[in-house]
């Protein structure tokens, strides 16, 4: 593991944004590394497994909270809002952890190999799982973590690293939860299809009745298993995705609260400035200074740390 800490905090110290995330240009592949303690993060995660390296984080996925630490892996199983809290992390061990998104077809296709079990009922999905990191899994991590190296090597070697990965997870401890997501009868792989109109479209005004088509469910259906696997409405769902973006487009580009309103999909600023308020505890404009202002202050100390080592 030790191996793979040295990367993630190499990459991110480069790569990393105000929140401690680094994308990657391998696909799928995004790692984090956080110095302190701080504030909710508030993401949408599509299925992905998500190795703690280092530190603890606590998360909300739905209904379900649970702290992970290091050593331990944790499975999205859904596209679902996220509510993220460092809980652990210094400048000397920081938050360290590396993810992986899940591919339904690739999960798909190596479950249809392993051959069917019996999949869990509506009433035991659950969306949010941990377990100890198994060595085969940490394995795949530091070989994909390697192609950040050898970019004209990810193409042949990123999909036999990916299919062994999903092999490994359907193997696992929750690998019968994995396969009735990778199910195209169940629950979870019928709901997938209205929550990607959703994401895609979360701008404008989405009718109920074209997301219970999409998911082949009747309205009633669709309303309960919708609220069952994401403990959201689809509308409070549509809402998430709006202000998380629209967070985003202030911090990340300058936005002004107005624009971002408006960017998203919202017609009115009064209720954007509500509903915003409402999730992220302070409205859009003091939200945006004071987490600016937080970023700047841990990345004086950040190089504060630097220059006093340096020395």
């Amino acid at each position: 593991m030790d191996v793979l800490k040295h990367a993630v905090h190499t990459y991110a110290a480069r790569h990393a944004n105000r929140d401690g995330l680094a994308l990657t240009p391998v696909p799928g592949l995004r790692m984090m590394c956080v110095e302190s303690p701080h504030g909710d993060l508030h993401s949408v995660y599509r299925p992905l497994v998500c190795l703690v390296l280092q530190g603890a984080k606590l998360m909300t996925v739905g209904r379900e909270q649970q702290v992970f630490s290091a050593g331990q892996s944790v499975i999205v199983s859904a596209d679902m809002p996220v509510v993220g809290r460092i809980v652990q992390a210094s400048q000397r061990e920081p938050y360290l952890a590396v993810a992986v998104e899940l591919e339904m077809t690739l999960l798909r296709e190596v479950a249809a190999q392993l051959g069917s079990v019996r999949a869990q009922p509506p009433s035991e999905t659950r969306t949010l799982f941990a377990e100890d990191t198994n060595a085969a899994i940490l394995d795949c991590a530091v070989r994909l973590m390697r192609l950040l190296d050898r970019p004209d090597a990810t193409s042949l070697l990123r999909p036999g690293i990916m299919h062994e990965l999903h092999y490994w997870l359907l193997s696992g401890q929750h690998g019968t939860a994995l396969r009735s997501l990778a199910d195209p009868d169940s629950h979870a792989s019928r709901l997938a299809a209205a929550i990607a109109i959703l994401r895609t479209e979360y701008r404008s005004r989405i009718p109920v009745e074209r997301l219970a088509a999409a998911a082949a469910m009747s309205l009633t259906a669709f309303h309960k298993h919708f609220k069952h696997m994401t403990s959201l409405t689809p509308g409070q769902y549509q809402k998430r995705l709006r202000l998380i973006e629209a967070r985003r487009l202030m911090l990340d580009e300058g936005f002004s609260a107005t624009s971002a309103g408006f960017e998203v999909g919202y017609e009115s600023i009064s209720q954007f400035t509500h509903e915003y308020r409402r999730t992220f505890q302070a409205p859009p404009k003091r939200d945006a200074l004071r987490t600016r202002s937080m970023s700047h202050a841990i990345k004086e100390e950040m190089q504060d740390a630097e220059r006093a080592s340096a020395a």
